[in-house]
């Protein structure tokens, strides 16, 4: 195939990605979660043993303070009653540590009839309640479940040359994934954590996305703050990218649904943009055509030697 050739198919691949995130996202992509299991290793995110899902906004904050304070190796939580609930007791003598569930309630219309002075108030109340947790390190009878094992087995070859081709230092373990610029490397869950084979190599190449911005690679803007519409574009290029490279590795044949919910998390930043997800897709196909040419680069080498 020539070079035009596989340009252009590229390119038809990608807008057929990008046209499929964007109907899902329409379509309601739904609430996004880690691809990898989370067995709660990680004090910054704390998580609650009933539920399973992480504790949000300054809860987060909170508790990771309470963990990290009082040494606790990791970031399970649950009420006194959860945990017993579970066969488990607190200790006793052990502290709880308050968290904050916020709730909204709308004014009834009858409330509006008996009283006239009440339509002056706001239609929506919210309402903060607290509760205490204790961290799994101060029960007894709590074992942590362990998580399936994705067996080495399952690599893919293919994926494992073309994430190797990049030149990017990437490090295995711990329960998060992220680029830190400062030392120019990609932190990665081990592989074995994760529910399949697929998310694993979507999660590096969305990291791998990341350290293609740094000054001696793509050199993008990376001093975006969480949150911010800056940060919000370079996670929706990157998380396109992720699904632009799988389509080209025959990973996947549609993008996942962990793409479209992963996006749509971070489209609400830039809701005063709508053209916002296709500057994305074009600022993610450059990254697309960079890793494409170390891919190149790669071979080159090999031919020379």
């Amino acid at each position: 195939m020539t070079t035009d050739r596989r340009r252009q198919t590229q390119v038809d691949i990608y807008e057929r990605v990008t046209n499929q995130i964007i109907a899902a996202i329409e379509a309601g992509a739904g609430d996004y979660r880690m691809p990898w299991h989370h067995d709660g290793s990680a004090i910054t995110t704390p998580v609650n043993i009933a539920s399973s899902r992480t504790y949000r906004g300054v809860n987060i904050l909170s508790l990771w303070a309470a963990a990290h304070a009082a040494g606790y190796p990791t970031g399970i939580w649950g009420t006194y009653h959860q945990w017993q609930a579970l066969g488990a007791q607190v200790r006793k003598g052990e502290h709880g540590h308050l968290v904050v569930f916020w709730k909204t309630h709308d004014r009834d219309k009858t409330d509006d009839q008996a009283d006239d002075a009440n339509r002056d108030e706001p239609a929506r109340s919210i309402f903060a309640r607290g509760y205490s947790v204790f961290n799994c390190a101060q029960v007894d009878g709590y074992t942590p479940p362990e998580s399936p094992v994705l067996p080495e087995a399952k690599r893919i070859n293919r994926a494992e040359r073309f994430c190797a081709a990049l030149g990017i230092d990437i490090c295995h373990g711990g329960s998060q994934a992220y680029y830190r610029p400062a030392t120019d490397q990609v932190q990665i869950p081990r592989f074995a954590c994760f529910r399949d084979a697929v998310a694993y190599y979507a999660v590096l190449l969305h990291e791998c996305g990341h350290a293609s911005g740094a000054s001696h690679r793509l050199n993008r803007d990376l001093s975006g703050r969480f949150g911010s519409a800056a940060y919000a574009m370079e996670e929706c290029t990157v998380e396109l990218l992720s699904a632009m490279i799988c389509a080209d590795l025959g990973l996947s044949v549609e993008p996942r649904p962990d793409h479209a919910r992963y996006i749509a998390s971070w489209i609400d930043v830039m809701h005063s943009d709508k053209l916002a997800i296709f500057t994305a897709a074009s600022k993610a196909q450059e990254i697309a055509d960079w890793m494409h040419a170390q891919q190149d680069t790669q071979n080159e080498a090999r031919g020379a030697g």
